[in-house]
C-alpha cells in the first residue's frame, strides 16, 4: 500500500533537515516505541508496539538510510518482524524552502505487510496506517518546534 502527502513546517529547511536526520528526534516520532538503538549514522533499530484495533503488534524494526542529499532528500528502508507479521517499507521525503522561514516536505511511503496481519487486507490496514502516519507527522511538528526554539 502506498501513502503520500505534504506537510509545511514553520521553520527553515536546515532545522527540518536536522530533525529528520537526528535519530533521537526520529525515535520520538515513532508511535509505540519502546526502545531505540542507534547503530551508526545510517542504521537504527527500534522495538515498537503497533496498535491494531483490539490489540497490539510487537515488532522489531531495522531502519537503514539508503540515500541522502543534504538538505533536500533522504530515503529509508525499514524491515520489521513480529509475531504474525513481517513488514517491508520504503519511505522518502523531499524538503523545499517555502518563503525562507517555512519548509514544505513532500513525503511518500510504500508499506508491505506479510503474514496473518497482512492477510487482514488493505481495507482493514489502510485506516491503521493512516492513523500512524498522522501521529508521526504531529510528533514531527513538535520536534521541529522544539528544535527551532533552541
Amino acid at each position: 500500500m502506498k501513502v503520500s502527502g505534504e506537510r509545511t513546517f514553520a521553520a527553515p529547511r536546515e532545522i527540518v533537515w536536522k530533525v529528520l536526520n537526528d535519530p533521537n528526534a526520529m525515535a520520538a516520532t515513532i508511535p509505540g516505541v519502546e526502545s531505540f538503538d542507534v547503530q551508526d549514522d545510517r542504521n537504527w533499530r527500534a522495538n515498537v508496539k503497533i496498535p491494531l484495533g483490539l490489540g497490539t503488534l510487537g515488532m522489531t524494526l531495522k531502519m537503514e538510510k539508503t540515500e541522502q542529499q543534504e538538505p533536500e532528500l533522504a530515503r529509508l528502508a525499514i524491515k520489521g518482524e513480529g509475531v504474525g507479521a513481517m513488514l517491508n517499507m520504503t519511505t522518502a521525503f523531499r524538503l523545499n524552502e517555502d518563503g525562507g522561514a517555512a519548509t514544505k516536505m513532500d513525503w511518500e511511503a510504500e508499506v508491505h505487510i506479510a503474514g496473518p496481519v497482512g492477510a487482514m487486507g488493505q481495507r482493514v490496514l489502510q485506516p491503521i496506517v493512516n492513523q500512524q502516519v498522522q501521529q508521526v507527522l504531529a510528533s514531527l511538528d513538535e520536534q521541529v518546534a522544539k528544535a527551532q526554539a533552541q
